[in-house]
């Protein structure tokens, strides 16, 4: 119904409205012109004789309100309505009628303007009203409409957080995984980071973290193919560089562009038999802690997934596992950003540092510290993702943390 029936929006301090008439007849615009001095709004008008005009000026300098006269010698009806809302979408309509066209108002509205008025039934009071309420019903719209693709959103980060970072399928006490993740896209909850963890059915722990290359929703998915296909390979017994083939051929298989590649590490704990086996895929040794120390492991590199298909030679790198200790294994995110102000990076050694000044904390309290500090070092200039996973062991019977024994 028309909105001049309804009780007005009122602002403390409207700002001055930019409305723009779309009108053939010149007679017709002056008579608009005046009503809207009567109004008493604060406004500016610009007026136009044609649809194509006045598309013109819209995506150029967007309005608060356009008056829309339904008869124009390039357009008529709701297809004009159709034509401005796609050339300024958070312009309030109102279309003007003739008198005998109160149908053709009713169905401008129902195809999305805000109201109709009826040409020599409009006073400046009713002007006004009609103006100040299509604006903020305007605004209402704009407002709910964002609320959902906000819903929508968050409900499509959820189905991509459950295939990036699902939880750990682990059974045994002796071992923790902790994680974090941060992406690099602002307002975005996931990147084109992965990781995961899982426990087969020998007591072995299995260990991934990955990063595919670039920033964005088709990266993101691809994270995820390869997250499920490692989970699903690993327990069905697939491990080492037979794995890390089939990872790269779902890889080329499923990727947008052929310069998309990613790296990984692998990682699989046998605390019985008292060691870690590493493999690299153009990713980052992982870092171990234990004895009071952190350092880098001495792992062999191998080439990113992607990069040279079917030429990869990732080699195994074995170390005996103390008692008790963690690995760390991230993504580039965490040590490329700046340090203060200047050019200088964070890095490996830079990571370490902050590693063994926060050793004594809990995973959680350890991790929280760890990412915070990295982001206020680098000043806010974070742009890459980040994923971190801190696994934690205590061999069977040990009761003491001594370095540079095996479980």
């Amino acid at each position: 119904m028309p909105s001049s029936w309804l009780g007005e929006p009122t602002d403390a301090n409207p700002a001055p409205l930019r409305i723009v008439l779309v009108e053939d007849d010149a007679g017709d615009a002056l008579l608009v012109e005046e009503l809207l001095v009567d109004t008493g709004l604060e406004h500016t008008l610009h007026w136009e004789q044609s649809l194509g005009a006045a598309l013109g000026e819209l995506r150029q300098r967007p309005a608060d309100c356009v008056l829309l006269d339904l008869h124009l010698p390039d357009a008529s009806g709701t297809a004009a309505v159709d034509a401005v809302q796609h050339a300024d979408r958070h312009a309030a309509v109102i279309v003007l009628t003739g008198l005998a066209e109160s149908q053709a108002g009713a169905e401008a509205v129902a195809a999305g303007a805000q109201d109709y008025l009826v040409k020599g039934q409009v006073g400046g009071e009713l002007l006004r009203r009609s103006l100040r309420y299509a604006v903020h019903r305007k605004h209402a719209e704009r407002a709910a409409a964002e609320l959902r693709e906000n819903r929508i959103r968050a409900q499509e980060n959820a189905r991509l957080e459950r295939g990036l970072l699902p939880p750990p399928l682990l059974h045994t006490p002796a071992v923790t995984a902790t994680t974090r993740y941060l992406p690099g896209r602002e307002h975005a909850l996931l990147g084109g980071d992965f990781l995961d963890v899982v426990e087969t059915g020998d007591g072995a722990v299995h260990a991934v973290i990955g990063d595919v290359s670039g920033h964005g929703p088709d990266e993101a998915a691809l994270g995820v193919c390869l997250r499920i296909t490692w989970r699903a390979l690993t327990l069905a017994g697939h491990h080492g560089p037979e794995l890390l083939a089939l990872l790269e051929q779902v890889l080329i298989a499923e990727r947008t562009r052929g310069d998309m590649f990613a790296t990984c590490s692998l990682l699989t704990l046998d605390l019985a038999a008292g060691t870690a086996t590493v493999h690299l895929a153009g990713h980052h040794e992982p870092l171990l802690s234990a004895g009071g120390t952190t350092g880098p492991l001495d792992a062999e590199p191998g080439i990113a997934l992607g990069i040279a298909p079917g030429l990869g030679d990732w080699t195994a790198t074995v170390i005996d596992l103390p008692p008790t200790g963690t690995l760390m294994l991230y993504t580039d995110g965490l040590i490329e950003g700046h340090v203060g102000q200047g050019s200088e990076r964070l890095g490996t050694a830079g990571l370490v540092a902050l590693i063994d000044h926060r050793s004594h904390q809990d995973p959680d309290s350890h991790l929280d510290r760890l990412v915070g500090t990295v982001q206020r070092l680098n000043a806010g200039r974070h742009a890459d993702d980040l994923a971190i996973l801190h696994l934690g062991w205590r061999c069977p019977g040990s009761t003491a943390e001594p370095a540079g024994e095996g479980c």
